[in-house]
């Protein structure tokens, strides 16, 4: 991966095709909580298919928690869009076939001339895409466990989210006062709050 991408930095605000084909920004649909990006082979893929069973669990967790989880791979559109209906997935799956991804951040699978893929990824990103942490799942073992997306998540959701401990001091006065905007979902009215998810 390339050298910049580190603990601390922006990633890339690319934008793609959708499972249906509509073009998606990753600002877009991280909204502004925490994300969960999984930069995939594809649906090809016994280890791919076996990690995205294992996210759909996580998956209603992080739904909950307002947070987001997003798919991308090197499956055509017809590709990525099977991929995500076969595993049951409710969250978006990118098509990155012009392997955009892959040339911009060096991490073509070059192990793997038949399919070309990228090398798999997982990268944690607080709001505004900025990156917390980047697990290098060539093998299995190396992708993150679900225990551990939970642990990272709780880390950024307590970054993040300004009433993480409503115990703290003076908290209870801001809620007294109808100074809601310290309060998720923050000044927002709840219908705006559903138009983001």
């Amino acid at each position: 991966m390339r050298t910049d991408m580190v603990p601390g930095a922006t990633f890339p605000d690319y934008e793609l095709s959708d499972h249906t084909g509509k073009h998606r920004k990753l600002s877009e649909l991280q909204g502004g909580g925490p994300m969960v990006l999984v930069l995939g082979r594809g649906g090809f893929c016994p280890k791919d298919r076996r990690q995205t069973e294992g996210l759909l669990q996580l998956h209603r967790e992080m739904e909950v928690g307002y947070c987001r989880l997003v798919t991308i791979t090197t499956d055509t559109i017809t590709q990525t869009n099977e991929y995500r209906t076969g595993a049951g997935a409710h969250w978006p799956f990118l098509s990155d076939s012009r392997r955009i991804i892959q040339k911009d951040l060096d991490i073509a699978e070059y192990t793997d001339p038949v399919h070309n893929p990228m090398i798999p990824h997982v990268i944690v990103l607080e709001p505004s895409l900025r990156i917390h942490k980047i697990y290098n799942g060539y093998w299995f073992f190396g992708r993150p466990t679900v225990e551990e997306l939970r642990q990272d998540l709780r880390a950024v959701s307590m970054i993040c989210r300004p009433d993480w401990d409503i115990t703290a001091p003076g908290f209870r006065a801001l809620w007294d006062q109808g100074r809601k905007e310290h309060f998720y979902p923050y000044g927002k009215a709840y219908v705006e709050t559903l138009g983001e998810h």
